[in-house]
């Protein structure tokens, strides 16, 4: 298989999606508003639709107490709420004492827990308050004196092993609302139970880059045992009722970037190209995760070659994330109509909004450039996921499409953009469920996909 990039960034559409790279953020704001207005009617029925389903969903969770109730009192916007999550997500791949020690002193010491002492009605909720206070005095520092010092003295260092261990269960009992599994098997049995109720799932594994050649190797092999996995729970199943994989580029290769393109585009599209025929094989789709803004273009690069590839012709399983706080998002999806065209078979494309937002602010400050390849508002972002989403639909022969978000507003409004075009059945979600690091954590998060 030949590469030729020079060819490629030659087509008007892919010189679009260059020219975009760091554009000027107000007038393609301008541009982007003018696509993506709405009717009165059309506003009004997606709010409406998305207080209900707010209020539904805090009445359904709230009602179930446990960790719904834990999660509620402990939101996102306290700084408890924060340490928590920190915790959670952290802990489960520290694999030192002395690193949990110091990182359960940073965020349980200094956290005011007390406040949140008889705030819930959930008994679950109060007991664990109860335990991060005590935990919490416990962890203080000599300096302060008082309750501190007396029990700082009275723990000494044969006990910190035990508030190590109790916390640490404590905050994988929390980390067990978001993750599926340890295993890619065990993640596969516990998915079935959320199969009968209509749910997808998408299985990421999470490396967030590899650093060596045996990293490298390591994940590719990772994913080829995760797609025999997938492909033989549910082997009768359509191709788009069965479950998937998303391969991340940057897991495959320890030098993917610009500079190496020569030498590491074609390694990766012998080696994405190979995944994609197993997934083929294995009846499941293969999703392309999105990278950081400087990897789009050879990013392009690769999966163009692969999707033209004789021997994937007329397998419709392949596809890629596009990421809405670019501002290239919208050529990139007229690039991928025109390349569907002229191939004459679908894509899967997963618009979403984006990842690595201060990554991108910082790397363009660091490089001194005019401008940011991201949207430095969320209102620009979800401006720009309307007009991607508008394209989407309209491109149903060319393109499958799926949406995942977080956001309630925004899942209401892709409900209320399906209607319009007539597409009233939808999917229930798409779950993307991802195994992390040498830990194989898999996360479940929603995404809601049209059928």
């Amino acid at each position: 298989m030949s590469y030729s990039p020079i060819s490629r960034n030659s087509e008007p559409l892919r010189t679009a999606i260059a020219r975009a790279y760091c554009a000027d953020e107000s007038n393609a704001v301008k541009q982007l508003a003018a696509a993506a207005a709405l009717s009165d009617d059309v506003i009004s029925n997606i709010a409406e639709v998305a207080r209900n389903l707010v209020q539904q969903i805090r009445k359904k969770r709230l009602s179930k107490g446990g960790l719904d109730a834990f999660l509620h009192e402990y939101s996102l916007s306290s700084q408890e709420g924060i340490a928590l999550m920190c915790l959670a997500e952290a802990l489960l791949r520290i694999p030192d004492s002395a690193t949990i020690d110091a990182l359960l002193e940073d965020k349980i010491s200094h956290a005011d827990w007390a406040s949140h002492l008889g705030q819930s009605s959930s008994f679950f909720v109060n007991a664990s308050t109860w335990g991060l206070l005590l935990t919490g005095k416990l962890l203080k520092s000599d300096e302060q004196g008082g309750l501190g010092v007396a029990l700082r003295r009275f723990i000494g260092r044969s006990n910190a092993p035990v508030i190590r261990a109790s916390v640490k269960q404590a905050m994988q009992l929390l980390g067990r609302q978001f993750v599926m599994g340890q295993t890619i098997a065990e993640a596969l049995t516990r998915a079935r139970k959320y199969e009968t109720q209509g749910y997808r799932f998408s299985y990421d594994m999470l490396g967030e880059a590899a650093r060596t050649a045996k990293d490298a190797e390591r994940y590719f092999l990772a994913y080829q045992s995760a797609i025999s996995a997938i492909g033989n729970v549910l082997p009768e199943k359509s191709l788009r009722d069965a479950p998937g994989i998303s391969i991340k580029l940057s897991a495959l290769h320890p030098r993917y970037e610009l500079a190496k393109q020569d030498t590491v585009v074609p390694f990766l599209v012998r080696q994405l190209k190979s995944l994609a025929l197993q997934a083929k094989k294995n009846n499941i789709s293969l999703t392309v995760d999105a990278e950081e803004a400087d990897r789009l273009d050879i990013s392009l690069d690769i999966i163009e070659a692969v999707f033209c590839d004789p021997e994937l012709a007329n397998w419709e399983g392949f596809g890629l994330a596009v990421q809405s706080y670019q501002k290239r998002a919208p050529f990139v999806i007229d690039w991928l109509v025109q390349l569907s065209q002229k191939q004459g078979k679908r894509w899967m494309v997963r618009l979403i909004k984006g990842a690595y937002w201060d990554t991108e602010i910082k790397n363009a400050q660091v490089k001194g450039v005019k401008g940011y390849p991201v949207f430095t508002r969320k209102v620009s972002t979800d401006i720009c996921f309307v007009v991607c989403a508008k394209k989407l639909f309209a491109h149903k022969k060319e393109i499958y499409p799926q949406f995942a978000t977080h956001n309630a507003y925004t899942l209401a409004t892709i409900l209320q953009l399906a209607r319009l075009v007539g597409c009233n059945k939808l999917s229930r979600s798409i779950a993307n469920a991802s195994l992390r690091n040498s830990e194989k954590l898999v996360t479940l998060q929603i995404s809601a996909v049209t059928a």
